[in-house]
C-alpha cells in the first residue's frame, strides 16, 4: 500500500534549516547527507507503519535518520483512510525530548 507523503510548514522550515546549518549548498558531502535524509522521508510512502511509536505521543510516529551522534528524528502521523504519512517535525536526537507534544 503506498502513502503520499506530506510535509508540514514546520518540517519545511525544519528541513531547510538543517540545509543551512549542515552548508549542503557548498559542501558535497554534506549535500550526499541531506539527500539521503530526504530520501529516508520520503521512504514513509512504503510501509509508513514500520516505525515505532515515541514516548511523547501514541499517535506519532518517528523514524531515526543517521549516525550517533547526528541522529534526527522524523516525527510522524499516519492517516490509514486518506493514505497520507504527514511529517510534522525534524529534529535532531540530542535535543531534550519533546514534552507534550502539538503538531504546529
Amino acid at each position: 500500500m503506498t502513502y503520499r507523503v506530506e510535509l508540514t510548514e514546520r518540517a519545511n522550515r525544519d528541513l531547510r534549516r538543517i540545509f543551512q546549518y549542515i552548508n549542503a549548498d557548498s559542501s558535497p558531502q554534506a549535500s550526499v547527507w541531506f539527500n539521503a535524509l530526504e530520501a529516508a522521508i520520503l521512504s514513509l510512502d512504503q510501509h509508513p507503519e514500520r516505525s515505532p511509536v515515541p514516548p511523547e505521543n501514541r499517535a506519532l510516529r518517528h523514524l531515526l535518520f543517521g549516525k550517533k551522534p547526528n541522529i534526527y528524528r522524523i516525527i510522524f502521523m499516519i492517516d490509514r483512510r486518506a493514505q497520507i504519512g504527514s511529517v510534522l517535525h525534524i529534529r535532531r536526537g540530542a535535543r531534550r525530548p519533546l514534552q507534550r507534544w502539538r503538531p504546529g
